[in-house]
């Protein structure tokens, strides 16, 4: 009996060591690149996209002859105003993260400054209501004060997949675009095409 029972733990130790051993050759691994390496694990639009887009559009904005042209029109920065960048394409793209790398480029670059759109409009609007009945008069924000913005930002991200058997190639077209919110005319527009990948999968043939 006592033979049976130290064959059964060490039967026992044995399957949990090798669970162990099994898992631990299994689990998840990370390691940590440098932020500008480029990544392509599955094909799809991805950080190194982002960056290659928003560095063109950007660029071409900024260098924009009319862009410069408004500056030194209106003696001030003009103010923009973030719309909405569509995703028209068939995969899920978060282009809050072109917005807002646009914006964050081009106020830094000095030419424009940006009114709050948005969310950010909404909350700020809602506290300067709030401070109305609940702060001094002296350090209450007045109403009516806002600066009306002389541009809007919007744009749109595009696919065109070619497909046969088990490969395929996606092409992603995004565009950005600054409208005169006054007359509806177009400052500046311009679209970035050079993401262009083929992907093939096991067993495909190309």
């Amino acid at each position: 009996m006592k033979y049976s029972t130290k064959l059964f733990l060490a039967g026992l130790s044995f399957c949990l060591a090798s669970f162990f051993a099994l898992s631990s050759c299994v689990s998840t691994k990370v390691s940590r690149v440098d932020s500008s390496t480029q990544t392509d694990l599955s094909g799809y639009w991805n950080d190194t996209d982002v960056r290659i887009v928003c560095d063109t559009l950007i660029k071409d904005c900024l260098e924009s002859p009319r862009v410069k042209q408004v500056i030194a029109q209106k003696g001030r920065l003009p103010v923009i105003l973030i719309g909405r960048f569509r995703n028209d394409s068939d995969e899920h793209i978060d282009t809050s993260i072109i917005s807002k790398t646009m914006e964050i480029a081009i106020f830094n670059s000095g030419l424009a400054d940006f009114a709050a759109g948005g969310d950010t409009r909404t909350e700020l609007r809602a506290e300067r209501q709030d401070q109305q009945g609940n702060a001094s008069e002296a350090t209450a924000a007045a109403l009516g004060n806002e600066t009306g913005a002389d541009f809007l930002l919007t744009g749109s991200v595009k696919t065109i997949v070619d497909q046969e058997r088990g490969a395929s190639t996606r092409t992603y077209f995004v565009s950005a675009e600054m409208s005169n919110i006054e007359n509806n005319t177009r400052l500046w527009m311009d679209q970035n095409s050079e993401i262009k990948k083929i992907i093939k999968r096991p067993g495909a043939k190309l």
